[in-house]
């Protein structure tokens, strides 16, 4: 009753798209209702009933004839008919369980029940005999013995369930050696050998087989709940749409396939049955590939075209061989994955496409150009890699924010697009810096002509919401595999070439060459010569006078670190401050100088100041403002005699904590300098958070006021805004009378530059503070 169809135990073997086997094994413990390994023992039971009963009456009438003669035959009959009754009750009661307590709903026959009803019909047997045994004849006693060692055979007719033959031999060993103990002396020792063999015989027989039977029935209930749960489990498979079964001939005819599949083709299975797999699916070449070689395969993806249009699926197959060996075709599985494909496709183009613009991303842009590369290596036709940066894109988001950043963004995406058409693929590798892959770049000309449209094009002012913003952009480029035979190799190479063009004044574009190389080398090496100049002494400072405008005496000087190196010479402060700064050496460096302009400044009266330069690096390190405490406090300098100048780059980075720290140093008492004022980004709107004293007017200004009208109104603008703040003004670069006289008379406070003196060597700062002291003395 566990048999499944035939067209479903022809699939138990097959597997699913992925090579898993449907295969299932759902055996329920055997003394549970509803085990197939039960149902299979109460079956048996059923079957073997006839043969144990037969045994115990056929067993009971012998019996009674042996004792014919020597025991009343009222006993003797009653006793034979009650056997005989028992017996045959017992046996109707066991083929009826074997019908009505058998399958899912059939009620549990509970052991004890089956034990107990063999038990009594082997003690209803025993009774007689071990009651009349003591008077009856020795003759009659072997006899009587014999049967009841006979007898215990009967057990085979209980195998299938290993508990009641159990107990059908141990009544009957007990039977039995109850009546051999009764005869021990009437009895013949070597009769009793052969009854004790005799039963011996049967208990190790009968156990043997019960074992035997056991595990033949455990097999069977195993084999047979495996099919019905694989029958289950492919007519679910069909049914609720997971997938389609396929059975094909040695000749790859179809002979078998899921109505899903005939609908998936949109014909109907009479136009199926019998033709070749293959054919009907489009004439794949991998499919008959695999089915030539009469293997096992999973996962075999092929596109089918169909009335629904273009759809994809996954089949999967097993071999069939006969018990001969012979190859008879194949039967296996398959599922429509166009949806899942279909995810899988937008997947990957999310992996590789950048979000906010729609290029591809930093990710494709290496793909696209490996592929360009071993194509140029390959046609011996030049590729190239362009890498952009956009040049004042930073304030547009600090002040329009990133929405407008990000529209912009997206606007320059679609200027490069437009630019770059069909020869090449336009990337954003992040933020605001772009990539262009061009596979052809045999010709130099076209691609530094490329280049020259993509500044002009960027550099047009976008229309955002009603503002206009303009930034620029610069390119870095280098050709493969000319500069370079790897990915990553020529990605260093336009790297490189970016780094000189935005060194280069920005908005140009800058092409990888040897000499780039030996720059690269030597940043190295300065970088690593810079790690040890600060353990080696080989930075100095000097002091540039600062004079007052009215009466044009000393009042402090700035500092100015310089470094002197064994080998390179004098190394400006322009070659190694943006190392230093790149590297991560700044803050190292700039508490040197802190403690050496401490050193300084008190060495000189008052009210002479020293002004020192605070990079950007610094002021992100909350530690600054107790380092500059801590040395003031070692060398006794009063606050006020110190001063900071920050530049307006510290802006574009992190203006909080930039903030914070700038708020926490002018808590100190010291003074907070706004240097190159008027070259930067946005530094107006910073003016009124009351950390700066002053404001430093970038010389290029004060140089050129004497020639172009609208430097002086800007300088004038500059005043005003400082003397609004209550700060004060100092004009770097004065190098002429004219340019001192101009300066006083817009208003600076404070004059520094050539005029008055050029960058001092600590001694010769100090004889003119210590000049200027004696005089003011001798003038006292």
């Amino acid at each position: 009753m566990y048999e499944a169809p035939d067209r479903y135990k022809r699939m138990i073997s097959a597997r699913l798209p992925g090579g898993e086997s449907l295969g299932l094994t759902n055996q329920a413990p055997a003394d549970e209702g509803g085990s197939p390994l039960r149902d299979i023992q109460l079956l048996s039971r059923g079957q073997l009933a006839a043969f144990f009963a037969t045994a115990n009456i056929i067993a009971a009438t012998l019996t009674t004839v042996t004792l014919g003669g020597s025991a009343p035959l009222m006993y003797l009959i009653g006793w034979t008919v009650a056997v005989a009754l028992v017996n045959f009750f017992a046996m109707q009661w066991s083929r009826n369980q074997a019908i009505t307590h058998v399958g899912r709903s059939g009620r549990k026959v509970p052991r004890l029940l089956m034990i107990g009803d063999v038990t009594l019909r082997a003690a209803l047997w025993l009774s007689l005999p071990l009651f009349l045994f003591e008077g009856l004849d020795v003759g009659s006693q072997i006899i009587m013995a014999s049967l009841t060692a006979a007898l215990g055979t009967a057990a085979l007719g209980l195998v299938v369930i290993p508990a009641c033959a159990s107990a059908w031999l141990v009544m009957f060993v007990l039977g039995l050696s109850a009546e051999l103990l009764i005869a021990r002396i009437s009895i013949p020792f070597d009769h009793m050998l052969s009854i004790l063999f005799t039963l011996g015989l049967a208990v190790f027989g009968v156990l043997a087989i019960s074992r035997w039977a056991f595990r033949q029935l455990e097999t069977n209930a195993e084999v047979g709940s495996q099919s019905e749960s694989a029958s289950l489990l492919l007519q679910e498979y069909e049914q609720r749409g997971v997938g389609w079964l396929w059975q094909i001939d040695s000749d790859n005819r179809v002979t078998y396939i899921s109505s899903r599949m005939t609908a998936l083709l949109g014909r109907p299975s009479s136009q199926i049955l019998g033709h070749s797999l293959p054919s009907l699916l489009g004439g794949h070449a991998e499919l008959g590939r695999v089915l030539l070689e009469k293997q096992t395969f999973t996962a075999l993806e092929m596109e089918l075209g169909t009335a629904r249009g273009t759809r994809w699926i996954s089949i999967a197959g097993d071999p069939i061989i006969d018990t001969a060996g012979r190859f008879e075709g194949f039967r296996g599985v398959g599922s429509d994955i166009t949806e899942v494909r279909q995810t899988q496709e937008r997947l990957t183009h999310l992996a590789n496409v950048d979000v906010l613009s729609g290029l591809p991303n930093r990710g494709r842009v290496r793909q696209l150009l490996g592929e360009a590369l071993r194509t140029a290596t390959a046609g011996n036709v030049p590729c190239a890699i362009m890498f952009l940066d956009l040049d004042g894109f930073k304030p547009v988001n600090d002040t329009f924010g990133h929405p407008k950043g990000d529209a912009v963004l997206q606007a320059v995406a679609k200027r490069l697009c437009d630019e770059v058409g069909a020869d090449g693929h336009v990337g954003r590798m992040g933020g605001d810096e772009f990539a262009i892959v061009v596979g052809d770049a045999q010709s130099r000309r076209k691609i530094e002509g490329l280049a020259d449209r993509i500044i002009r094009s960027i550099a047009e002012p976008y229309q955002i919401d009603q503002t206009e913003i303009i930034l620029g952009v610069s390119i870095g480029c280098a050709f493969g595999p000319i500069d370079g035979a790897t990915v990553d190799d020529l990605i260093l190479k336009a790297d490189l070439a970016l780094y000189e063009a935005k060194g280069d004044g920005r908005g140009v574009a800058k092409y990888f060459s040897s000499e780039l190389q030996s720059e690269q080398e030597d940043r190295v090496r300065l970088e690593s010569d810079l790690r040890q100049a600060i353990s080696l002494k080989q930075f100095h400072l000097l002091f540039q006078p600062l004079v007052s405008a009215r009466s044009q005496k000393l009042v402090g000087f700035e500092a100015l670190i310089r470094w002197n190196h064994p080998q390179r010479g004098l190394v400006p402060p322009p070659v190694f401050i943006p190392v230093a700064e790149e590297s991560g050496l700044m803050p190292t460096i700039g508490e040197w100088v802190i403690e050496e302009a401490c050193r300084a400044v008190a060495s000189w009266p008052e009210p002479i100041t020293l002004a020192i330069n605070i990079s950007p690096k610094q002021l992100i390190q909350p530690a600054l403002p107790n380092l500059v405490s801590q040395a003031m406090s070692r060398h006794k300098v009063q606050a006020n005699r110190l001063e900071l100048e920050v530049t307006e780059g510290v802006f574009l980075g992190d203006s909080g904590t930039t903030l914070d720290v700038l708020r926490r140093l002018r808590t100190l008492g010291v003074g907070i300098a706004l240097d190159d004022f008027g070259t930067g980004y946005s530094s107006i709107g910073y003016l009124n958070k009351a950390v700066f004293h002053k404001l430093k007017i970038d010389g290029s200004f004060v140089r050129e006021a004497g020639t172009r009208p609208e430097n002086v109104a800007i300088i004038q603008s500059i005043v005003q805004l400082a003397k609004s703040f209550r700060m004060s003004i100092t004009a770097e670069g004065v190098e002429t009378a004219q340019d001192f006289e101009r300066m006083r008379d817009l208003g600076c406070d404070t004059i520094q530059g050539y005029l008055f003196g050029r960058p001092l060597s600590f001694e010769r700062a100090s004889e003119m503070v210590h000049g200027l002291s004696a005089k003011q003395k001798m003038a006292s």
